[in-house]
C-alpha cells in the first residue's frame, strides 16, 4: 500500500511539474507582447520585410498602368512579370529601385504552399488569367478610348464625374486584375503560406528558433522571419513599421481595405484585432510557444478573410443600388470591383481548417452569374442579392451589415 501510495504521489508531483511547464509557455508569450510591433534582438530589430513592400509597390504601379493609353500589352506584361516574354531582364518601372529587383508580382500570385504546393494547374490557370484580363485591358478597350460604351462595345461610360473604361459586357479589366491581387497575392501569401505551420516550421526552423539560431548574416531566425513577412504584405508601406495603424490605409491594396471595413461601425475594430494578432503571435514565435502563435495565426486568417468576404458584399449591393437608380457607370464601376473580391474569396481560409472557404465552382458559378448575356448590362439586382447571401452565408456577419 505504501509502495502504491509513493507511486500515486510522484505521479501527481510530475503532472503539477508537467502542467507548470506546459502553461509556462503561454504565459510568457503574453507577458511578452509588446505595445507596438517592435521585436528586438541585441538591441537591434529582428523585423524584415522589404520584399514584401517592393512587390506592394510593383502592384500600384501596374495598377497606375492600367489606365495609361500609351503602354502597350507586353509595358504592362513586363511589369506584371518584371521579365520580358523569354524571361530576359527588363526594367519597366518609373521607381528605378524597383527595376533592380528580381522579384515579380506574378510569381507570387495563387504561389502559396497551403492551396497551390500540389496545384499547380490551378496556379497556373489563375495566373493566365489575370495574363489575359492584361492583354484584354490593351487590345479591347484602349482602342476605344473616345468611344462611348454600348452592350457589346467596349469604350467609356461616366461615373459621376470620373470616366470608366469598360469592356463590351460592363467590366472594367483594371479593377478585376487590381482586386484579384488582394485575393492572389496579398491574402493568399499571408493567410496560406506565411502563417502556414509548414513554412513557419520547416526544416529546422524549430530547433533554430529554440536556440534563436539566425541566418546568417541576419538579425532573426528563419521563423522569426517568415511571419514579419506575413505582416508585410498588409503593412508593408505603412509609415512606421511598428505602428503602421497610425496611418491605415496607407496602399491601395489590402491595406487600404482593411481600412475601409474598420471604419464602417459594424465591423469597428477589426484592424486592432488584425494587428494584436500579429504582434502576440510573433511574441510567441520569441517565446517559442508554438501553440499560442497558431492560435494567433487562426486569427488573422478569420479577420482577414472577411475583409475580402464583406468588400465583395458591399460592391454587390453598391451595384444593385446603381442599377435601380439607372446610374450605369457608378453600378458599374462597383460591380467590377466587387467582381475582382468574388475572385479573392478562393483565396480566404477557414480558420483550422485545410481548404479554402469557397471551392473553384462556387466562384465560377458567381463569375457566371454576373457576366452570362449581357453582363453588368442586364445583370439583376436578384442575381447580386442571391450572390450576396451566398457570400456571407461563410461569414459571421449579414448581407445588411456588409451593405453600407
Amino acid at each position: 500500500m505504501n509502495r502504491n501510495k509513493n507511486i500515486n504521489t510522484i505521479g501527481l508531483l510530475l503532472l503539477g511539474v508537467a502542467f507548470t511547464l506546459g502553461s509556462c509557455g503561454d504565459n510568457e508569450s503574453e507577458d511578452n507582447v509588446p505595445a507596438t510591433y517592435e521585436f528586438l534582438r541585441n538591441g537591434e530589430s529582428t523585423v524584415s520585410f522589404s520584399g514584401q513592400t517592393t512587390r506592394i509597390l510593383m502592384a500600384e504601379e501596374l495598377a497606375t498602368a492600367l489606365l495609361d493609353f500609351d503602354k502597350s500589352a507586353t509595358d504592362l506584361q513586363e511589369m506584371f512579370a518584371n521579365e520580358d516574354a523569354t524571361g530576359g531582364d527588363v526594367s519597366p518601372f518609373v521607381n528605378e529601385s524597383l527595376n533592380s529587383e528580381t522579384k515579380s508580382i506574378r510569381s507570387k500570385v495563387a504561389a502559396s504552399r497551403d492551396l497551390f504546393s500540389t496545384n499547380a494547374t490551378g496556379s497556373a490557370a489563375i495566373k493566365t488569367q489575370m495574363d489575359q484580363w492584361i492583354a484584354a485591358q490593351v487590345s479591347d478597350v484602349f482602342p476605344n478610348e473616345n468611344e462611348l460604351a454600348e452592350i457589346g462595345k467596349a469604350g467609356q461610360i461616366a461615373d459621376g464625374s470620373s470616366t470608366r473604361y469598360i469592356n463590351g459586357k460592363g467590366l472594367e479589366y483594371n479593377q478585376a486584375v487590381t482586386k484579384t491581387l488582394i485575393g492572389a497575392l496579398m491574402t493568399d501569401q499571408i493567410l496560406n503560406n506565411y502563417l502556414s505551420p509548414a513554412v513557419l516550421d520547416e526544416g529546422t526552423n524549430i530547433e533554430d528558433n529554440n536556440v534563436s539560431k539566425v541566418v546568417e548574416g541576419k538579425t532573426y531566425t528563419n521563423m522569426e522571419h517568415k511571419w514579419d513577412e506575413a505582416y508585410g504584405y498588409l503593412f508593408g508601406k505603412s509609415s512606421s513599421v511598428a505602428n503602421p495603424l497610425a496611418d491605415l490605409g496607407a496602399d491601395n491594396y489590402l491595406n487600404k481595405y482593411l481600412a475601409r471595413v474598420e471604419n464602417d461601425a459594424d465591423f469597428s475594430g477589426i484592424a486592432q484585432e488584425i494587428y494584436d494578432a500579429f504582434k502576440s503571435g510573433r511574441a510567441a514565435i520569441v517565446s517559442e510557444d508554438y501553440n499560442t502563435r497558431d492560435k494567433q495565426a487562426d486569427i488573422i486568417k478569420e479577420k482577414i478573410s472577411d475583409v475580402i468576404g464583406i468588400r465583395a458584399v458591399y460592391y454587390l449591393q453598391q451595384g444593385k443600388k446603381g442599377i435601380e437608380a439607372g446610374n450605369l457607370g457608378t453600378a458599374f464601376h462597383d460591380l467590377s470591383e466587387g467582381f475582382g473580391f468574388i475572385y479573392s474569396l478562393r483565396f480566404t481560409r477557414d480558420a483550422g481548417s485545410d481548404s479554402s472557404k469557397f471551392s473553384d465552382d462556387e466562384i465560377e458559378s458567381f463569375i457566371s452569374q454576373l457576366l452570362e448575356g449581357d453582363g453588368f448590362w442586364d445583370v439583376t439586382p436578384a442575381t447580386l442579392d442571391g450572390i450576396s447571401e451566398s457570400i456571407a452565408a461563410k461569414f459571421n456577419f449579414t448581407v445588411a451589415q456588409a451593405a453600407e
